[in-house]
């Protein structure tokens, strides 16, 4: 039996039915991890999207586990150690997001530098000053970028078509030298990438190096009046020094995707921030991923069980 605990597009599920196995599907399950776990005990497959912690706990009520499927991209849900413990295997959907991820990093800088939405709500309520709402142009200006995989690479090759400077740096020190070179990249350090940045855009993983990797020394160390976007992890980010950078002026605005805690509690500290945007972790949910997503992850875990 497939399990699926949280939401999967229709083709999604229909390809999972349509192989015969049976497939329980309650996108709501996740809320309940009893009834989670009662249901997994004779599930041979699980399918999750970010919700669902899995770990050996999880684990443990599912005895016939051989598969989990990951709809997305990030994996700070899925204890990949409890899996290869176990010897389950776990397949997601690497780089299915990307150019959804990659737009959504140009929108961002485009509403920073135009704030069209300000402009028409200005019209609406009756203004009409021109000179207010002229901003100012990304070409000519250096973008940076902190991690190069699918999204960072994605990003760099739009914000190049806008006539930008790109730099970045990896700290996976991915192998793209041919890519580098094609898409005029300057590979720097971390600190050169923070010191040259108009825009600073994040694409690293979390890990322990890159935990608070944005913190009042490394805002400090961008040009004052600078930009920050983060549609990577909530938790690169200290959120009181973004805050404080904000307010200084040491950054002019900032828009986030992620968020330390999701959904974002009344009370944050990132509440009421007047020149930060922040968006519910929608940056690679277009109708073309998920529908790509869901497809996908199907596909896969039907291979890893055997089934066509």
């Amino acid at each position: 039996m497939i399990l699926v605990c949280e939401f999967i597009t229709p083709s999604g599920l229909e390809r999972l039915r349509q192989s015969g196995v049976e497939v329980h599907y309650d996108p709501h399950l996740w809320k309940d991890r009893d009834a989670l776990k009662v249901r997994l005990a004779d599930a041979t497959a699980l399918i999750v999207r970010n919700q669902t912690h899995v770990d050996a706990d999880l684990l443990l009520a599912g005895p016939k586990l051989r598969v989990v499927g990951r709809l997305g991209v990030g994996l700070d849900n899925i204890n990949q150690a409890d899996l290869e413990a176990r010897g389950v295997k776990l397949y997601f959907a690497r780089g299915i997001n990307a150019v959804g991820v990659a737009e959504y990093v140009m929108a961002a800088m485009l509403h920073l530098s135009r704030n069209l939405a300000g402009a028409a709500r200005h019209v609406a309520e009756g203004g009409w000053n021109r000179s207010a709402f002229g901003g100012f142009e990304l070409s000519g200006k250096t973008l940076g970028l902190i991690g190069l995989g699918e999204v960072g690479l994605r990003v760099a090759r739009r914000a190049r078509a806008f006539g930008m400077k790109v730099v970045a740096a990896d700290p996976q020190r991915l192998p793209w030298e041919s890519v580098v070179e094609e898409f005029e990249i300057t590979l720097t350090t971390v600190e050169e990438v923070l010191r040259q940045s108009h825009f600073l855009s994040l694409h690293a993983p979390l890990t322990l190096e890159t935990r608070h990797l944005i913190r009042a020394e490394t805002l400090a160390a961008m040009p004052k009046g600078a930009y920050l976007i983060n549609t990577a992890r909530g938790e690169l980010v200290r959120n009181e020094d973004l805050v404080a950078a904000l307010r200084s002026g040491q950054l002019a605005g900032a828009v986030l995707d992620v968020v330390d805690e999701e959904p974002l509690p009344e009370h944050h500290v990132l509440r009421a921030v007047d020149n930060l945007w922040i968006t519910p972790h929608v940056a690679g949910l277009t109708a073309e991923a998920q529908e790509a997503v869901g497809l996908r992850v199907a596909e896969g875990v039907l291979a890893a069980l055997g089934v066509r």
